[in-house]
């Protein structure tokens, strides 16, 4: 996920809140959610068409994923340093300099002719991006009464910030058809130039600009920076060149973990931080960032899940167009339903709800067949998106109101530990999903390899019957027997896939119903804490 502001919610006095026109409004509220969009688009085209566009510019499927690396690496950082980018040099400036990356980084895009020159391009497309989500929750969240910019500013932007992996996938076979990468490149690119009037023509509300940036936070920017990109790398490659068999993995992951240690001895001997490390390592930070972290762990089953298992049944984006049209409209209901309910309050029942769709959802995943079709699939991802999309707004609200107890100043640390779950949890839950899949599939396979001895006059029979199907291909015995055994072992393969993709979905089920126990003991614990005493928290999952 990318940067969102460092004060969603401007300091106001009580009484002396302007109400806007509302067209004024409007316009604040349409420039938010084309700009929201664009970003989460241009992650979505590449992450749902990696594989094509790997084919366009001459690359393997292998080598395009650094495409991915490129691209989401800067993410993951950069809104660490453009919080104060912004804090030093001025909302104005921000927007336009942001916006005007984005545009030139788009047109870059229409003059890739290689795999170096794609990898230079996303990497900038990347750090382009990083500003965008931030201008959308500003827009957003500008004219909107204080009174719902924690519902209907907050959900609204991150819903459509969420949207774009789903929603590209919906929209991309036809524009693909029209064509290819370009035709991607060049509607992402009218999505962003229709924003463009709207950043020129209606300034942000400016705070004074304040000299905050100094060395030490460039060098403690840079550790971070170098870290992040190490753990993208690792976990995005880690099951392409497998874990155990690839020496630079470990060594990269090793030198990422020491520079983000050394970081942060770095900021804990600080006087003025870049990250107040002592708070974010408080027991109530902590735990929101688990939860966050496992949250998003938990939703990898929708972005590696249930496309990974149909591509590898054989289908194509079209057969996948309706799942993902059913998801992105279970997101869209999500985030309404979440702004109309959204209370302080109702936090602890809006997560409980999450976790229980998530938990049936799976449940119902797991029992999926090499016969399994997409539309099969609807109720149970419209469930699992629907939760999504209730959960993180809802999980955004508890951090603001811990960071804004400590101060406006902690905000930034909170949007840190936001943005890092998000960003990094999305780039680890797949690694690790992908992971699980593999060593699934292979102890499977070995399993259904035993039971299909050719000794077995069942097996033999099968092989026959196999062999009668490729008769009219070859008149040759042994070649009709060895087309045979070609296509059971075919056969093999995609029923330990299936059967690798249900212990995931039963993974993923078990991990979702451990987390609503917990959570309805936390809030049992916190019911009884009147009665012992002690000062009530809102609980968070």
């Amino acid at each position: 996920m990318a940067e969102q502001p460092a004060s969603p919610m401007p300091a106001a006095t009580p009484g002396a809140e302007v109400a806007q026109p509302p067209l004024r409004i409007a316009t604040f509220l349409l420039a938010g959610a084309l700009i929201a969009t664009s970003q989460s688009l241009g992650q979505g085209f590449l992450l749902a068409n990696s594989q094509n566009i790997a084919g366009e510019i001459g690359a393997t499927q292998t080598q395009a994923i650094w495409l991915t690396v490129a691209y989401m690496a800067p993410r993951a950082s950069l809104p660490l340093l453009l919080i104060k980018i912004r804090t030093q040099y001025g909302l104005r400036r921000f927007a336009e300099v942001g916006i005007f990356a984005y545009v030139v980084a788009s047109l870059l895009g229409f003059f890739i002719s290689d795999l170096h020159s794609a990898i230079a391009v996303e990497l900038i497309s990347g750090i382009a991006a990083a500003p965008l989500a931030s201008l959308a929750f500003l827009y957003l969240l500008e004219t909107l009464p204080a009174k719902l910019k924690l519902s209907v500013g907050l959900c609204g932007a991150l819903t459509l910030i969420m949207l774009g992996t789903s929603l590209a996938r919906v929209i991309s076979p036809p524009l693909w058809e029209l064509g290819g990468w370009q035709a991607l490149k060049l509607f992402n690119l009218g999505l962003i130039l229709l924003a463009l009037p709207f950043i020129l023509y209606l300034p942000l509300t400016h705070q004074p600009r304040q000299k905050v940036i100094t060395g030490m936070d460039l060098l403690s920017y840079v550790l971070i920076a170098a870290g992040f990109a190490g753990i993208t790398i690792v976990f995005t490659w880690g099951t392409v060149d497998w874990w155990a068999e690839t020496p630079w993995l470990g060594a990269v992951l090793a030198a990422a973990l020491a520079v983000l240690t050394l970081a942060g001895v770095i900021e804990l001997g600080r006087k003025v931080p870049l990250l107040d490390i002592r708070w974010l390592a408080s027991p109530q930070i902590l735990h929101l960032t688990a939860v966050l972290l496992l949250f998003r762990i938990i939703l990898s089953e929708q972005s590696a899940g249930a496309p990974g298992l149909f591509q590898a049944l054989g289908m194509g984006p079209w057969q996948m167009q309706g799942l993902f049209t059913v998801i992105t409209a279970a997101s869209i209901a999500g985030g309404l339903a979440c702004a109309l309910a959204i209370t302080p309050k109702r936090v602890p029942a809006i997560h409980a709800l999450a976790l229980l769709l998530i938990l049936l959802g799976a449940l119902m995943d797991s029992r999926s067949t090499v016969l399994t079709r997409p539309a099969q699939m609807y109720l149970s991802q419209g469930m699992i998106a629907f939760a999504g999309a209730i959960f993180l707004p809802s999980a955004m609200t508890v951090g603001l109101m811990l960071a804004l107890q400590k101060g406006p100043q902690y905000l930034l640390s909170f949007v840190i530990v936001f943005l890092s779950t998000q960003s990094l949890g999305g780039v680890i839950g797949s690694g690790l999903f992908r992971s699980f899949i593999r060593l699934r599939a292979a102890h499977h396979g070995a399993v259904l390899q035993e039971q299909l001895l050719t000794s077995d006059p069942t097996v033999s029979g099968l092989i026959a019957g196999l062999a009668r199907q490729v008769a009219p291909l070859s008149t040759d015995p042994v070649a009709m027997q060895a087309g045979a055994v070609q296509l059971l072992g075919s056969d093999l393969s995609s029923q330990a896939t299936v059967l690798a993709y249900n212990d995931a979905f039963l993974l993923l089920a078990a991990i979702a119903a451990v987390s609503l126990v917990l959570l309805l003991l936390h809030l049992a614990w916190l019911a009884v804490g009147p009665a012992r005493g002690a000062p009530t928290a809102p609980a968070q999952a």
